[in-house]
């Protein structure tokens, strides 16, 4: 199994305070990583990084705005200055907005944006600078089932998503040669917070559950496997792949 050991190693993970992120974060850990967390709220970022200490990470902590490609440089740069390497990026930050298409406000979309393709942007390619000097270099972005699907009120969401799977080949097309490797994961309907009203909707729940082969909703657990192997030399041949983690709902008419 050492080939998804990840000791010796330092992880950047966004948006690790909560949900996807912080269960990411300390799936990394167990595998034996060092965790970099970030959030734009310090206080729930330090709220983390007590709780995942308790259970044994080495954790530090960065916050800055991912939507801010300035502060993004000057953060990771500084960090790399006074730490060291960032061995292991996992591109999590995100948001969702719902509205009709037809009424979505343009600010809210130009914020979707932002969060969900320009942080992926700007923080990949912070961390890639120093990756490509090193020669090595694992970047993760969190994707969506919505990356092939849409589903009524989302459609700029899905957009960003689709984003998100074509940035990552790019990625891999552009630094596989400098033996990076980048690619995302595609999670399907997970209980998070992100997802809260959803699942506390009993309609959205049934339809759901009929909808998914797996006839569930998912535990953010079920995310880690994929992403210690997308982080580990277990993957060292794998580049510009979406995995996606959903329950077969992409599998199924």
């Amino acid at each position: 199994m050492e080939l998804f050991h990840l000791k010796g190693r330092r992880a950047l993970i966004t948006g690790s305070s909560q949900g996807i992120g912080f269960a990411l974060a300390q799936g990394l850990a167990e595998a034996g990583a060092a965790l970099v967390l970030n959030a734009r709220n310090a206080d729930r970022l330090a709220e983390a990084a007590d709780a995942l200490r308790a259970n044994g990470a080495t954790v530090q902590t960065l916050p800055f705005d991912v939507t801010e490609a300035t502060a993004t440089r000057a953060a990771i740069d500084g960090f790399e200055a006074e730490h060291g390497a960032i061995d292991i990026l996992v591109n999590n930050a995100g948001m969702q907005h719902r509205a009709p298409l037809e009424d979505f406000p343009a600010d809210d979309f130009d914020r979707l944006m932002r969060t969900n393709v320009n942080s992926v942007f700007y923080v990949a390619q912070a961390v890639a600078r120093h990756m490509i000097a090193r020669g090595k270099g694992r970047i993760i972005n969190i994707a969506s089932v919505q990356t092939a699907l849409a589903r009524p009120s989302i459609a700029p969401y899905t957009a960003s998503k689709g984003a998100v799977a074509n940035l990552t080949k790019g990625m891999a097309t552009d630094w596989a040669k400098y033996g990076l490797n980048c690619n995302a994961i595609a999670p399907g309907y997970f209980n998070t917070p992100l997802n809260a009203a959803l699942v506390a909707d009993p309609e959205f729940s049934a339809w759901l559950e009929k909808r998914t082969p797996a006839g569930r909703w998912g535990e953010v657990k079920e995310l880690v496997g994929a992403c210690v192997f997308l982080a580990s030399d277990a993957s060292s041949f794998v580049n510009g792949h979406t995995l996606f983690v959903d329950g077969g709902i992409t599998a199924s008419l």
